[in-house]
């Protein structure tokens, strides 16, 4: 029940947001030639439109000392380094989800996943090979992160649960999990800040 709610809340909330978006953009059809700068004409009077960049607001980070300031200047270093390859997981996954969907049948798709597991793996072993184990562990979690599914539930849908247990096992032998998930407002909190930050370019 709380489900349904919350999907109706969902539905008209974006509903109203487009017919507010709509509006506007009727009212916009007056734009004023002034180069980067929206507005429009309401009666006799002028109206800037002005587009806001989102801004980050996080408490400072008081560091009670330099252990502590050196795993922060580490977790920073770790997620620029693993942060463009869980992306470049979540880009690889649409991609591949929709060429797919183009093939003929079962035996096809299976055909093409097994090859571009093999590519994959050929092309980017040397620099994963390079990652330590902290820095491999991260990545797992960003995959979470970036694609909402952990890299044991992703393995699965695509190349079958045989195989997601498979690399499972193989990285547990390194203390690792393919189904840990990320939690951002949790234990990952500090990891998510940092996120923010790599992704706006302020750090």
């Amino acid at each position: 029940m709380k489900v349904a709610v919350l999907f109706l809340t969902v539905c008209f909330t974006t509903m109203h947001a487009q017919d507010t978006l709509r509006r506007t953009e009727l009212k916009m059809k007056k734009i004023l030639p002034t180069g980067q700068q929206f507005g429009y004409i309401e009666g006799t009077d002028t109206v800037p439109i002005v587009f806001l960049k989102e801004v980050l607001v996080f408490q400072p980070l008081n560091f009670k000392n330099e252990k502590e300031r050196t795993e922060y200047n580490k977790l920073v270093r770790d997620v620029k380094k693993t942060l463009p390859f869980a992306k470049l997981v979540y880009e690889t996954l649409i991609e591949t989800y929709e060429y797919i969907e183009t093939l003929p049948n079962d035996k096809a798709r299976d055909k093409h996943l097994k090859q571009m597991e093999k590519d994959l793996f050929k092309q980017y072993k040397p620099e994963l090979k390079k990652m330590t184990l902290s820095q491999g562990k991260l990545l797992i979690k960003l995959i979470d992160r970036e694609c909402h599914q952990s890299s044991y539930k992703l393995v699965g849908a695509f190349l079958g649960s045989f195989r997601a247990g498979f690399w499972n096992l193989f990285a547990g032998l390194f203390g690792a999990s393919l189904k840990t998930e990320y939690d951002p407002k949790g234990k990952d909190a500090m990891t998510e800040r940092v996120c923010q930050l790599v992704e706006r370019k302020l750090i």
